[in-house]
């Protein structure tokens, strides 16, 4: 068995693909490197078979139809031999120092019998032409150094939360908790990082700076143009994630740190949502944004008054024109502050 598998889903990816290979084969023979091929045009699958074969031991390749982001972690997850699992996306990469520390500490823990549910490390934003890094680190939230439990987490700050790119899996805990992403769906990396959460019972938080996260590429599905174009998309996700948390309530409900950092997560997701809506300036999404609370509100009623009473849910619910251009203000401060979209 591998110590740590880890899935590269690829559409399209020739032009970048080859800095984020390069950068998970240090990793050595501990690791298995899984390039799934998402039914690309271009010569993606050329590029991962050059590489099966220089790295046969390391190096697995899938060759599937295209069914998008969620579909390509779905067969990571299936085909994965490793003890943990992470997704690295194609057009992103790691530190080599920082994933050395990270093998290490697995295999060390692995060697003393001890096993986590979550590996959490920092990510750092790359941004497309800006030479000042940021970065989102835990070490406020999160013991650091040590195995810990929810009750040990302690406040998250507005901002901060814990994104796909932080984090590494216990494997057979993604299958058991029956995690299956939606295909040909974007945005579905925030379910990936929900869902799991109240199975999840030890942790183990790193202050390195490990992925590094490319971020202002014109074509990508985070930029907030695209983002509103798919906006449908995102919906989507919104209303699955709100799905899930009532459905799994009473055993959420048996962690309150669980619950609170799950309603911070939907909180954040609903009020990007909300302020795409409004930042489109299109009368049909101001009222998709109507149904989309409507909707949470029918789904659970005291979810909805704890996401639409807090600040973030004010702040994206005040009426009028005015009230519009002030949430899209706050809005553009989150942006320059936390360095997102």
């Amino acid at each position: 068995m591998k110590l740590l598998s880890i899935a590269i889903p690829c559409y399209n990816s020739a032009a970048y693909m080859r800095r984020c290979i390069d950068s998970l084969l240090p990793g050595g023979e501990d690791v298995e490197i899984i390039v799934v091929n998402d039914g690309s045009s271009d010569n993606t699958l050329d590029i991962a078979e050059e590489y099966r074969e220089r790295f046969p031991g390391i190096i697995k390749v899938v060759n599937k139809e295209n069914g998008g982001h969620g579909s390509a972690v779905n067969v990571g997850i299936e085909q994965a031999k490793g003890l943990y699992f992470k997704v690295v996306d194609s057009d992103d990469w790691v530190s080599q120092s920082a994933y050395i520390q990270i093998l290490d500490k697995l295999k060390e823990l692995l060697k003393s019998g001890k096993s986590i549910d979550m590996f959490i490390s920092n990510f750092v934003y790359e941004k497309e032409g800006e030479k000042r890094k940021k970065v989102m680190k835990y070490h406020h939230a999160l013991p650091q150094d040590e195995i810990f439990t929810w009750k040990d987490v302690r406040h998250f700050r507005v901002g901060q939360y814990i994104l796909m790119h932080s984090v590494i899996y216990r494997t057979n805990l993604l299958r058991d908790c029956g995690l299956r992403l939606p295909e040909n769906t974007f945005y579905v990396d925030n379910i990936f990082v929900f869902h799991p959460l109240p199975y999840v019972k030890t942790m183990y938080y790193m202050d390195v700076n490990f992925y590094r996260y490319f971020i202002g590429r014109a074509d990508q599905s985070v930029n907030e143009q695209v983002m509103i174009s798919r906006i449908d998309q995102q919906i989507r996700v919104n209303k699955l994630l709100v799905d899930y948390y009532v459905a799994e309530k009473q055993h959420i409900l048996t962690n309150g740190k669980v619950r609170k950092y799950m309603i911070s997560y939907l909180d954040i997701i609903t009020t990007v949502s909300s302020v795409l809506l409004i930042r489109s300036e299109l009368e049909e999404n101001l009222e998709k944004k109507k149904e989309l609370w409507e909707y949470i509100k029918t789904k659970d009623k005291l979810l909805w008054v704890r996401l639409r009473m807090g600040l973030l849910g004010n702040a994206m619910n005040l009426p009028g024109k005015l009230g519009r251009k002030i949430s899209v203000d706050g809005y553009k401060l989150c942006q320059r502050i936390f360095h997102f979209n």
